[in-house]
């Protein structure tokens, strides 16, 4: 894989998990509702991917050292990569109760960032623990965060 396209892929999932998990742990403390998860995830899928590759198509050029091509591969492969993974959380919303679908969604995106950092490291022949860990440890805390937002904004708003 081309230095371009890993990294759209690389950011794009890693975006794809954290955001997508946030997004639907904070639906889901605020409103309980499989609707407004599913619409979360929805946009999250289209409008922040495609928000997501623009700003990795303008960060690219801005470096000043990067062809058209790379520039535009590395557009592609990140609104690509978020898009599809980002869809992978409407499966267990579908097909499981709202609350069993937040634990199974929870669980595979900390399965497939630890996996994905796994890889991340091993390439780059560092220690894979603390690799693992650090990403973990981040989307943890942004699970945490965004379920006591939403808390907090049915508590108020309620």
């Amino acid at each position: 894989m081309n230095h371009s396209i890993k990294v759209g892929v690389s950011f794009g999932i890693t975006s794809g998990i954290i955001t997508t998990l946030g997004l639907m742990v904070g639906l889901y403390a605020g409103t309980h509702s499989k609707l407004a998860v599913l619409g979360g995830i929805l946009t999250i899928a289209i409008a922040d991917a495609l928000s997501d590759a623009l700003g990795i198509h303008v960060s690219e050029e801005s470096e000043g050292k990067h062809s058209d091509k790379e520039i535009w591969q590395s557009t592609l492969a990140t609104f690509i990569s978020k898009f599809l993974f980002a869809l992978t959380f409407i499966i267990p919303v579908l097909l499981l109760s709202l609350k069993t679908a937040m634990i199974v969604g929870v669980i595979w995106g900390i399965l497939a960032l630890g996996a994905f950092s796994f890889k991340i490291a091993k390439d780059q022949k560092t220690k894979p623990c603390k690799v693992v860990c650090e990403h973990i440890g981040i989307a943890i805390l942004v699970v945490i965060a965004t379920y006591f937002v939403g808390k907090g904004i049915a508590a108020i708003f309620g």
